[in-house]
């Protein structure tokens, strides 16, 4: 890496062009090449991420905790290792009815989440992202169309994300931290674009099958799955468009606090 800086440098001399750069001006030029360098080196192969079923002695997916220690240098995380509560996160890809329910419950459980909006939610919806904003809530990003993130070139990736981070900045005053990649797709390459736009990509350690509106699981056993699963610095996805996660929220969270866990 160091071989590229000077190479740039004796090819402007050898070229007639100055080289009588400033100390910073030349600093920031090498550190240009190697961050160029290093992101060449990122894979830009295609990875759907999934927590899975498996778990270590504290009842935490290695799913989760493997993608943390791969790519937490990228600024990405699906459990928060460090962190003793639990987080509740929803992906918010359309309104289906139950959202408001969703956020009566949390206000009288008095428990923080985070709810990731793509823009088309957004615009359709301001009244329900500016009472989660007012409740206290944490508004991530979902991008703007719900692209695969790792199926884009570098600046569609960053429009995705830019994009949304304005929209939502202008119209709701609030400036997202937080990104999770559409379906969980994403590559080495599009977790340090995410990272460059000054985001944190946000997985998860558990998620179940409740986003068919058409074949929803059971109450009870749905109760069930979710409670079970907990464990220290959990990060949880659930959809909103899910009529079983609204019937159940109150009766999970309750659970979930006698276990002896406390939500974000």
């Amino acid at each position: 890496m160091k071989k590229a800086v000077v190479s740039i440098l004796l090819a402007a001399a050898l070229s007639g062009c100055s080289v009588t750069v400033a100390p910073e001006s030349r600093s920031e030029q090498a550190m240009n090449v190697l961050e160029q360098t290093q992101k060449q080196d990122l894979s830009h192969t295609k990875i759907g991420y999934g927590s899975g079923t498996q778990t270590d002695d504290k009842n935490r997916t290695t799913g989760a905790l493997d993608f943390n220690r791969r790519y937490g240098d990228l600024n990405a995380a699906a459990i928060n290792e460090n962190e003793k509560k639990i987080t509740l996160t929803f992906d918010q890809g359309y309104e289906n009815g139950y959202t408001a329910k969703i956020l009566d419950t949390l206000k009288e459980k008095k428990v923080r989440a985070v709810f990731f909006l793509v823009k088309d939610y957004a615009e359709k919806n301001p009244e329900l992202v500016k009472r989660m904003i007012d409740e206290g809530h944490i508004i991530g990003n979902h991008s703007v169309h719900h692209y695969s993130m790792p199926t884009l070139d570098e600046k569609k990736c960053r429009s995705e994300i830019m994009d949304m981070h304005e929209y939502v900045k202008e119209n709701f005053g609030c400036e997202m931290e937080l990104f999770r990649p559409p379906m969980g797709e994403f590559s080495q390459y599009s977790l340090s674009v995410t990272r460059d736009c000054g985001y944190k990509t946000l997985m998860w350690s558990f998620a179940y099958a409740d986003w068919d509106t058409n074949n929803q699981p059971q109450p009870e056993a749905a109760l069930k799955r979710v409670t079970s699963a907990a464990h220290e610095g959990a990060i949880y996805l659930l959809h909103s468009v899910s009529k079983t996660n609204a019937e159940i929220l109150p009766k999970a969270i309750d659970e979930i606090r006698n276990k002896g866990f406390e939500f974000m």
